[in-house]
């Protein structure tokens, strides 16, 4: 009986230490544009791997590029990574271009899967660049040459130190290259190639890394891969950092203020218009915007109102679509962000927008027209007819209803009068003159 006590000790021992030594590896995926979402998403997933004292960090990549603010800030967290970073361009299609292309240098380690490509990091794609050019001449001009040595330099320094091809990394960002995954693991600007995660894991078993300093052994046999998955933070800035999000809700918020203004009290259009108003200011803060197209914007609908109140046969109401859809249209940037706004998006929302103020505004400035029909404020404008004098003034019947009332004049029993206003219970009146 001891023997089988000791047996089962032994045996829980041996699978408490199997157990202890199987390592953990937290796997990110990054998927689209490159932006404020992506690094937030990425800080948050290594702060996790920190938490849970993971092993490494497996990234899988596929992205068209980004903003280059957002791509440093990733860059930054990748290089300053106390755990080694693996980033790997997958499924089978995908592609690291333009900012995926310096995410993949600053990596511990690179690996592509197959039919993959990476490439096209021309600084152009990263940034809004003015183009500046001499007047006779088609040569590049001293800020696009600024930009694209400062982009050689940044993209060099990640080669540098992980020890990967310097001269594609150079002409990719000289002469937009692209390569294939095949040809990158030959030209040695990854380190791996693989069919899928299994594989790479496998390829990764025994490998030694430098992070920080330390050389580090990767123990990825029997590993235990745990996905981490965006906060309801990190996916709801993933929406509003999507232009045509950003620009609905900016729309929203001009149109429910406006509203709220032309008709006080209605609370509603007030409301949902500063939160929109709120929610549209943090993501155009988060976002590079063209102020040159808000102010078109602003401009247009400011026309579109114009085009209610002053008869301009339709003049106004033109220039203010073409002014709005203008607008929409440089607010901002699609090569920047990697996407922009939708153009049948603008195109609805021009058309929506010059129906809603000529015909709603006109509805509402009609009924602020319309004679009141209703309520004390009816009586003003009334007829009533004196029935007896008293020592306060005189008692009225008006509309079925008796009244007493006041006058500057002096009346008459049975006379009548016309109602000038209401003080609370007392009418104030004057003889209607024939």
């Amino acid at each position: 009986m001891n023997e089988m006590k000791r047996l089962l000790f032994l045996v829980l021992l041996i699978a408490l230490s199997l157990f202890a030594t199987a390592s953990t590896i937290i796997k990110l995926e990054i998927k689209g544009t490159i932006g404020p979402a992506s690094s937030n998403y990425l800080k948050e997933g290594m702060a996790a791997a920190v938490h849970q004292n993971a092993q490494m960090i497996l990234i899988e990549l596929d992205t068209s590029g980004g903003l280059s603010t957002s791509m440093r800030e990733m860059i930054q967290v990748i290089t300053n990574s106390t755990l080694p970073v693996i980033i790997y361009v997958s499924p089978k299609g995908a592609r690291a271009a333009s900012a995926g292309t310096y995410l993949l240098y600053a990596a511990h380690v690179a690996a592509m899967a197959p039919g993959t490509n990476l490439g096209a990091a021309t600084p152009v794609s990263l940034m809004p660049i003015p183009k500046i050019t001499d007047s006779n001449t088609s040569s590049p001009s001293a800020l696009e040459k600024k930009v694209i040595n400062d982009a050689i330099a940044y993209i060099k320094s990640l080669a540098e130190l992980n020890e990967r091809n310097i001269s594609w990394a150079i002409d990719a960002v000289k002469e937009a290259k692209s390569i294939s995954a095949k040809d990158a693991l030959r030209y040695g600007v990854i380190d791996l190639m693989a069919e899928d995660t299994n594989e790479l894991l496998s390829k990764l078993e025994g490998r030694s890394v430098t992070v920080s300093g330390k050389s580090i052994i990767l123990q990825t046999e029997g590993a235990v891969i745990q996905t981490f998955e965006a906060d309801w933070k990190t996916q709801f800035l993933s929406i509003i950092t999507n232009p045509n999000i950003a620009y609905i809700l900016l729309l929203i918020a001009i149109y429910g203020i406006f509203f709220e203004l032309m008709n006080p009290g209605g609370i509603f259009p007030g409301v949902i218009g500063v939160i929109s108003g709120v929610i549209a200011l943090y993501a155009l803060n988060m976002i590079p915007f063209n102020y040159a197209g808000l102010l078109l914007i602003l401009l247009g609908i400011a026309f579109m109102v114009a085009e209610v109140f002053i008869v301009g046969f339709g003049i106004l109401g033109i220039g203010g679509v073409v002014a709005f859809a203008f607008g929409s249209l440089l607010l901002f940037d699609a090569q920047t962000l990697g996407s922009g706004v939708s153009i049948p998006l603008i195109i609805a929302f021009s058309l929506v927008s010059l129906g809603f103020f000529i015909f709603v505004l006109r509805f509402l400035l009609h009924s602020r027209s319309v004679k009141i029909v209703t309520g004390m404020d009816e009586m003003v404008g009334a007829t009533a007819k004196v029935l007896e004098s008293t020592k306060e003034g005189y008692r009225v019947r008006c509309h079925s209803e008796i009244w007493y009332a006041t006058s500057d004049s002096v009346l008459e029993v049975g006379q009548n009068v016309r109602v000038e206003s209401l003080s609370g219970l007392i009418l104030h009146v004057n003889p209607i003159k024939e």
